[in-house]
């Protein structure tokens, strides 16, 4: 037998020696049946998967950020939207309170003319009534007066007379 046959029949029955063996034919069965092409082929499928998936999840980040921009513009133009209606909103109400004080002041002074040419009218009236009884009283005084006096058909043409003069003056 050659050196290999004869090694082998000869060897110590040890069994890290038969471990040793039995793994050797192992790895020849395995390398003989391909194994080691089929788990590179299998880590490659495994590997394409992973990197598709790697693809997706970042194209569904960019999508994602793409949507994010999209919604803070939209908020932006939105914020923005709102503080111009706020605005125009509070111009509107200062305009508003401007007419509203504007025509209270109107009102105001309108009630107030009314009310003056009232007391201008009480006034003209007073002094007209105070005329007439001014003039009465003067009358009767006068009346009076004359009466004592003068006596007789003079008399009664010089107090009416009299009257009439002092009706003309004060009226």
């Amino acid at each position: 037998m050659d050196s290999i046959g004869t090694f082998i029949l000869n060897a110590p029955a040890d069994a890290t020696f038969w471990a040793l063996v039995g793994l050797v034919i192992f790895l020849g069965i395995v390398v003989y049946l391909g194994v080691p092409k089929q788990i590179g082929s299998g880590l490659d499928r495994r590997a394409a998967t992973i990197q598709d998936e790697l693809d997706q999840a970042r194209k569904l980040r960019e999508e994602a950020e793409a949507l994010l921009a999209e919604y803070t513009r939209k908020a932006a133009a939105a914020e923005g939207e709102a503080s111009a209606i706020l605005d125009q909103a509070k111009r509107e109400a200062a305009a508003m309170t401007v007419d509203a004080r504007q025509r209270m002041e109107e009102y105001v002074a309108g009630r107030t003319k009314v009310a003056e040419q009232k007391i201008a009218q009480a006034e003209v009236q007073a002094m007209q009534e105070v005329r007439a009884l001014s003039a009465d009283v003067a009358i009767a005084a006068a009346e009076a007066l004359l009466q004592a006096r003068v006596k007789g058909d003079a008399a009664a043409s010089l107090i009416d007379k009299a009257i009439g003069d002092v009706r003309t003056k004060l009226n």
